[in-house]
């Protein structure tokens, strides 16, 4: 299914990508915009990931460099059956965790050094069981192109306002052209909200309780981390909106409605539907008084990136 999906998302960004193309620079527009979207669906497919984790300024650590954090996703990936992912810490002290990749053999997950910092070890093992959940599902793939298609149309939009669209255009719509892009580009996030489905995060929420044994942290994991995104601008989000769906939270401050436009469900009903959970997971694993099975003393060590 979310093969489909991803097909039907390539095929409507794609046919955007011409129709803009087209106002601008009628059937010449039309096919330069086929080809660069054709182009740019190929590198996305195996670049993406690369591009988001750039954007981020995520940097790869491993078992020298952050080992308790390292462990965590180790014995988490462990725990749902899946290939060991690339680790990545992203210096930023808004906390927040995304993960990215085309298939889970080619994954990676990210957290901020404000998650590792702010949070406890239970709480980042579920959050990034959360990410994993994700890799798991295969919405990674998905959410990594259409962040860098929705990339794209922005640039398009900036490019149309430079280039296109002058009073020698032989094209009558090209003015039009230049308007529509002008509009799609500060809407590509938008579009991007409207075209990844919400309920992934619920899903990923289910699984991710399930891989890491207790609804309850994660539950406590994203209280934290909607107040410290509230709290806390991350610039580098602000500045590639179209990369916000990624997060376990949204990164870009006052978009906290459960609307259809909105990234994520709201965290109040996030955090309700894990609390329901706990019935589920009782008999399984109740949750510790004491500190969590990946540390000593309940944090996650700080690592050389403070």
């Amino acid at each position: 299914m979310n093969l489909v999906r991803t097909a039907m998302l390539i095929a409507l960004m794609t046919a955007l990508f011409m129709g803009v193309g087209y106002l601008i620079g009628g059937a010449g527009g039309m096919m330069i915009a086929f080809f660069v979207a054709a182009a740019m669906n190929l590198f996305s497919y195996w670049n993406s990931d690369k591009m988001v984790l750039r954007m981020h300024h995520a940097v790869e650590v491993d078992q020298r460099t952050a080992p308790e954090f390292y462990q965590i996703v180790a014995d988490l990936a462990q725990n749902a059956g899946l290939p060991m992912p690339k680790v990545f810490v992203i210096r930023n002290a808004q906390p927040n965790a995304f993960a990215t990749g085309r298939n889970p053999e080619n994954a990676a997950v990210a957290a901020s050094t404000g998650l590792l910092e702010a949070l406890t070890d239970e709480e980042v093992a579920a959050v990034m069981a959360h990410e994993l959940a994700h890799v798991q599902n295969r919405d990674t793939l998905i959410m990594t192109i259409t962040a860098t298609l929705a990339g794209a149309i922005s640039m398009l939009g900036n490019f149309a306002f430079f280039f296109g669209g002058n009073r020698n255009n032989n094209n009558p719509l090209g003015f039009i052209g230049v308007l529509v892009a002008m509009l799609v580009a500060p809407f590509a996030a938008m579009l991007v909200q409207m075209t990844i489905s919400r309920t992934r995060e619920y899903a990923a929420d289910r699984r991710g309780a399930e891989i890491c044994g207790n609804p309850l942290w994660l539950a406590s994991a994203l209280r934290k981390i909607a107040m410290g995104a509230g709290r806390i601008v991350n610039e580098d989000a602000e500045r590639n909106p179209a990369t916000a769906h990624m997060f376990i939270i949204n990164p870009l401050n006052g978009q906290r409605m459960d609307s259809l436009f909105s990234t994520h469900p709201a965290t109040e009903n996030r955090i309700a539907a894990l609390e329901a959970m706990v019935e589920e997971f009782a008999p399984v694993r109740p949750q510790p008084s004491g500190p969590g099975p990946w540390g000593r003393d309940g944090k996650v060590s700080k690592g050389p990136w403070s």
